[in-house]
């Protein structure tokens, strides 16, 4: 059974700086590309940030303040998210996706395993 656990969501400021992990579970997850969604309310899920054997790739919203990264032995990948701006309000979801493909093609099609979401909120 392939669980991911999202954790590090809350309330900030604006300007301000969390970091979100996510730990799976189930199998080995060094192959996967590993990514991260978001959704505020009335939208639709959108890519933020994706990392995989070709590197890491971000949505154009969020390059230069968010910063994903994983570490294989714990199994978790994580997002560094800097300087924060109201827009970045949202329900955040770690994906997965066990295809050899590119960080760079990420997408919800791509995902076979979601995480529950962590709510991130940030208050102008």
């Amino acid at each position: 059974q392939v669980q991911l656990v999202e954790s590090g969501g809350g309330l900030v400021q604006a300007g301000g700086s969390l970091r979100l992990s996510c730990a799976a579970s189930g199998r080995t997850f060094s192959s996967y590309t590993l990514g991260w969604f978001r959704q505020a309310p009335g939208k639709e899920r959108e890519f933020v940030a994706a990392i995989s054997w070709s590197g890491t790739y971000y949505a154009d919203s969020v390059k230069g303040r968010f910063t994903i990264s994983r570490d294989n032995a714990k199994n978790t990948v994580y997002l560094q998210m800097n300087s924060l701006k109201p827009e970045d309000t949202a329900v955040y979801y770690c994906a997965a996706d066990p295809r050899l493909e590119s960080a760079r093609t990420m997408g919800v099609p791509r995902v076979d395993y979601w995480g529950q979401g962590t709510q991130v909120t940030v208050s102008s």
